[in-house]
């Protein structure tokens, strides 16, 4: 019987008992009446008569935890003891610990394992971990108050980076009906999967005193395309059609160009008109093909635009540190890949679309992410190894207390001064 079997049947005697006495024939009565053994209905009312005064009365049974197979223990402290390159799957993982794979599956569903994806990050030294940590603290605020030190809004920043974005991925997963065929995706080769590199840029987005957007932060991206003629007729197009190939070797010069001939233009366009004459600053990694900070026709180009921009570059092996790498890339990328592109035009046409369909609140939050990042960096040591933490920004947004610099610790200030002057 089942407990909710047990519990009618009580109920059942209760409404034939008078001051905790049965009526004549009751229990007789209820076991033909829920088709029930007489010794069952006896047993139960016995249990519940037997319970003490002021204690519920629990009429279920008693059987659960002791019948059945009983489950081993196993010391998961062991799993400590066993490699890495050992526990990269379920299968190896249970083989080492010399275990079925379905015991070590329900243990990771019992949250007795976790799963952890792994990114090898970038080797960082000394010398650039102490760079790192001066780069932070080079973005707090220079006027706040000692005793309540927080980074600058980084308002006049505008980060740049290149990234190739692929017309498929090699794996795709979908979601499919029991009768429906897999679905055939074919290339000429795996290793050659088309693709266009692009320049980003991107600004951190304003907002006035009532939460309106003033400027969204977005200057551009840009593909490095070139329109060539077709040199044959084929069953796509006819032969001397103008048309998008992308450029395979990208140069410092090609850098240098975009960077005069579009990002340039497209800031004077864009920028706020309140912060002209301030100084604007562009960060950018330090890829040889990059633009060096003193470049002179660059400052000439900036100078002919009435602008005041210089070029300045993160530490090395520091993607952490700029707001393409850091999320922006990984979110647009994710949008283009809802358009399935056939061709490099489809392909541009959807990550310019991705790109401007993002929505400018979530640039905000990777800002405050990557102040948020540059506290763990000071806590560490100038090191990349911590988690980023999270700040519930859609919360304190929500309720109108997202902040637009993040406080620093005084004591973590002083002692990452400490750690660079040393």
């Amino acid at each position: 019987m089942t407990d909710e079997e047990r519990v009618e049947v009580y109920h059942a005697l209760l409404e034939r008992s008078n001051n905790g006495k049965l009526l004549k024939n009751s229990t007789r009565e209820v076991s033909g009446l829920l088709d029930v053994p007489l010794q069952r209905v006896q047993n139960i009312w016995k249990r519940a008569k037997n319970t003490g005064y002021g204690e519920v009365v629990d009429v279920s049974h008693r059987r659960k935890g002791k019948c059945g197979r009983k489950k081993k223990q196993i010391d998961w402290l062991k799993v400590v003891d066993i490699p890495l390159h050992r526990r990269t799957t379920i299968r190896s993982l249970a083989a080492a610990l010399g275990m079925s794979p379905t015991v070590v599956f329900r243990s990771l569903k019992k949250g007795q394992l976790r799963r952890h994806s792994n990114a090898i990050k970038p080797l960082i030294k000394e010398d650039n971990k102490k760079t790192r940590v001066k780069f932070c603290l080079s973005m707090l605020n220079k006027n706040a108050l000692p005793h309540q030190p927080k980074f600058v809004d980084m308002y006049n920043v505008v980060h740049i980076d290149e990234k190739w974005f692929y017309m498929t991925k090699k794996t795709q997963t979908y979601y499919l009906l029991p009768s429906e065929e897999d679905p055939l995706r074919t290339c000429q080769s795996k290793s050659y999967i088309s693709k266009v590199m692009f320049l980003a840029a991107m600004a951190r987005p304003r907002y006035d005193g009532e939460g309106n957007e003033t400027f969204s932060g977005k200057i551009g991206i840009f593909p490095f395309v070139t329109l060539q003629k077709a040199q044959r007729r084929s069953c796509n197009r006819e032969g001397g059609t103008m048309e998008l190939k992308p450029m395979v070797s990208i140069k410092r010069e090609d850098i240098k160009r975009f960077l005069i001939e579009k990002v340039l233009p497209r800031i004077y366009e864009r920028w706020p008109a309140e912060d002209f004459g301030k100084t604007i600053f562009i960060q950018q990694d330090n890829a040889k093909t990059h633009v060096t900070v003193n470049d002179e026709e660059f400052q000439v180009a900036a100078l002919q635009q009435g602008l005041d921009i210089q070029l300045m570059c993160q530490p090395p092996n520091s993607p952490d540190l700029n707001i393409l790498d850091l999320g922006y890339f990984r979110a647009i990328q994710a949008l283009q890949h809802h358009v399935c592109p056939r061709t490099v035009e489809d392909l541009v046409t959807a990550v310019e679309e991705a790109y401007d369909e993002y929505p400018p609140n979530l640039v905000n939050r990777v800002f405050l992410t990557l102040q948020s990042c540059m506290i763990e960096i000071m806590k560490i040591g100038g090191g990349n190894n911590y988690k980023i933490p999270h700040l519930k920004k859609d919360t304190l947004e929500r309720e109108g207390l997202l902040p637009v610099q993040m406080d620093c610790d005084p004591n973590l200030v002083e002692e990452a001064m400490n750690y660079v002057a040393c």
